[in-house]
């Protein structure tokens, strides 16, 4: 009998031994890696690592402290055995029986001790996990809290109307994790800048990449953007972001109504930067107005060619696409510009009237720029992106891609320059025949104030950093590298009523 429950013991042992084996490594196998290329999977990655890490090393100990209470119960056992044999030699069968019975017990105790302190180190390796999944709850419900949406009514409000909405004490991009062996992404450095309309800003250079030694992390790891580059709305300071009108200003506006590119116009291309080279922009534009625009149109095509402008405004208004990068679609682009085309939920061609004077008609077939589409590279002297939420329009971000509560949309405010030269409808670097009006909106000495182009794009993205803007590759989808373009091909009567609702002060 004796001999049985030291089997039994010894087999209990080994079955434990083996439990914990199993489960260290069940626990121990690491999540499949996402095939996308999402910023806020690379933000999650490092944390789940740590997780498993932190599992592997609870399970590691437990183990060893399994197999020293085996070895110690071995031992013991051994030990008793012994005694047990001298005593049954110089004492009555009786004596060896009780001592038998004394061994069990030990043995029983000790394999208890044991069994208790395995489930203590596993619910204290339990209760360090729950802590660290309720950490990532809590972070994923700051991000994601329904706080200062807005619906959407007019994209291009005036930001003096928007509701201000004070700032909360919630988890923002900017407390994301930089992943494991980051180089520094270097850029130029940024000076202060105006913002759209006379905000000032201080944007940050390209923001940090990363490299990484898993393969199945290789093709995103430089890919941007970063988790660095995105920013919670609510951290934006309020600020004034149009010139004060004086009394010789030109306060109207009129809206050129024309479409938010249901048709799917899109292509690669710009015959204003590059003309005649297809996929001379290296990123996807989406087109709204002209049906014709490509790498190849000209003066004469463009007037020829059908419209989505109502009106008969046959200009052609177009900029780099946004994308969802939780979806895995167009991961075969050369360029790097992966994820699923956003169409925007609105979109509206404002054109604005000067400060300080009265405007003057475009010339038909003026071709204008705006922003810089390598301003990570080439630093933020032409950059003019600018970001917002709607409901939040007083809050602008140059740098960073705003995060927006729930029920609030993505702006895209993208300002032209409205100072022409009064001769040229364009210029070998497209910038010096019409640039941006001073501080207090005043076009400088030698150029006419013509109407101001304003684009308000809103969209409705994915909730967290999520989504990106198309961009050439060396760019990593810098949201400093917004831009957006712009040929007349208004009818001159057209134009005219343009220019007298501006002037009037009408809304038309």
């Amino acid at each position: 009998m004796t001999s049985s429950r030291r089997m039994a013991a010894a087999m209990s042992a080994l079955a434990v031994v083996a439990s914990g084996l199993v489960s260290a490594a069940v626990i121990g196998v690491a999540p499949a890696l996402a095939d996308h290329c999402d910023p806020a999977e690379q933000a999650s990655q490092g944390q789940q690592q740590n997780n498993n890490r932190q599992r592997r090393n609870g399970d590691q100990q437990g183990q060893d402290d399994q197999q020293d209470q085996n070895q110690n119960q071995g031992q013991d056992q051994g030990q008793n055995q012994d005694q047990g044999q001298n005593q049954d030699q110089g004492q009555n069968q009786d004596q060896g029986q009780n001592q038998d019975q004394g061994q069990d017990q030990n043995q029983g105790q000790d394999q208890n001790q044991g069994q208790n302190d395995q489930q203590q180190n596993g619910d204290q390796n339990n209760q360090q996990n729950n802590q660290q999944n309720n950490g990532d709850q809590q972070q994923g419900q700051d991000q994601q809290a329904p706080q200062g949406g807005a619906k959407l009514l007019d994209p291009a409000a005036s930001p003096e109307d928007a509701p201000e909405a004070a700032p909360e004490d919630e988890q923002t991009a900017s407390t994301f994790s930089r992943r494991r062996n980051n180089p520094t992404r270097t850029a130029t450095p940024v000076p202060t800048r105006n913002n759209p309309g006379g905000g000032n800003a201080s944007p940050t250079a390209s923001p940090t990449g990363s490299a990484t030694n898993d393969p199945d992390e290789a093709a995103c790891a430089d890919l941007g953007p970063f988790p660095e580059d995105f920013v919670d709305i609510r951290r934006v300071a309020p600020q004034r972001v149009n010139a004060r009108f004086n009394r010789n200003g030109s306060r109207g506006t009129f809206v050129s109504q024309c479409g938010r590119n249901e048709n799917k116009h899109n292509n690669p291309d710009n015959f204003i930067v590059a003309p005649g080279v297809s996929n001379g922009a290296h990123h996807l534009h989406d087109y709204v107005g002209n049906l014709s625009t490509d790498a190849f149109s000209t003066d004469e095509s463009l007037a020829a060619a059908g419209t989505t402008c109502r009106l008969g405004d046959r200009s052609t208004y177009f900029w780099p696409v946004l994308r969802n990068r939780k979806v895995d679609a167009n991961d075969n682009d050369p360029d790097g510009n992966v994820g699923q085309q956003l169409t925007a939920r609105a979109v509206q061609l404002q054109f604005r009237g000067n400060a300080s004077s009265r405007v003057v008609a475009m010339p038909r077939f003026l071709r204008i720029i705006t922003g810089d589409a390598k301003a990570a590279t080439n630093g933020t002297a032409n950059a003019k992106a600018a970001w917002s939420c709607t409901g939040f329009q007083n809050r602008i971000t140059t740098d960073k891609y705003p995060l927006c509560p729930r029920g609030s949309l993505v702006l895209r405010i993208l300002d032209f320059p409205s100072c022409w030269d009064g001769q040229n409808t364009d210029s070998a670097n497209h910038r010096t025949h019409v640039v941006f009006p001073d501080q207090n909106g005043a076009c400088p000495q030698g150029t006419r104030a013509i109407p101001q182009l304003r684009m308000t794009l809103a969209y409705s993205v994915p909730q967290g950093p999520s989504y990106a803007l198309d961009a050439f590759p060396e760019q990593k989808h810098n949201p400093v590298t917004d831009h957006a373009d712009f040929a007349n091909v208004m009818p001159d009567r057209l134009m005219q009523t343009v220019v007298s609702c501006i002037n009037r002060g009408r809304r038309c």
